[in-house]
């Protein structure tokens, strides 16, 4: 059975461990920690009892921001990102806000596909944003696509 429920501190050890094995560059113990307050929607998957997935999103003055999202590899690709957006979206619009935005590796073809197919569209670009994955490549660095979702 899948389960969405608030991601608590209790939970955090085993966020780190799905985002260790998802992110090349992965959030440390301390930026995890500072993520938790009352204007964060922090939500984790589980399916079969075990956590496999979660979000981290704030929520400030109806703006929220996604600043990670991460399934375990082991359960990409099965819908399940898609399923924790549309259970944010629905609790974003319950507490009013307007737009959804976050920030994605230009090289994730694979989140982007799945942002554009949850509604979200490309605003921006920041170029040279991320510390990159292949050194060789824009002197480290890799470019950020900024998108958002309206939720109005």
């Amino acid at each position: 059975m899948n389960q969405i429920s608030p991601l608590t501190a209790a939970d955090l050890a085993a966020a780190l461990q799905i985002e260790r094995a998802c992110h090349a560059f992965p959030w440390s113990e301390q930026t995890f920690a500072s993520n938790q307050s009352a204007h964060y929607l922090n939500v984790k998957l589980t399916v079969a009892e075990k956590m496999v997935g979660f979000a981290i999103t704030q929520l400030l003055l109806g703006e929220a921001t996604l600043f990670n999202l991460a399934i375990h590899p082991e359960y990409q690709r099965q819908g399940y990102g898609y399923l924790l957006l549309q259970h944010l979206t629905t609790q974003l619009k319950q507490r009013a806000a307007l737009t959804l935005w976050l920030e994605v590796r230009a090289s994730n073809s694979g989140a982007i596909a799945l942002y554009e197919r949850a509604g979200f569209n490309q605003v921006s670009r920041r170029t040279d944003y991320y510390p990159g994955i292949n050194s060789g490549i824009n002197n480290g660095r890799e470019d950020a696509i900024i998108m958002a979702l309206s939720l109005a």
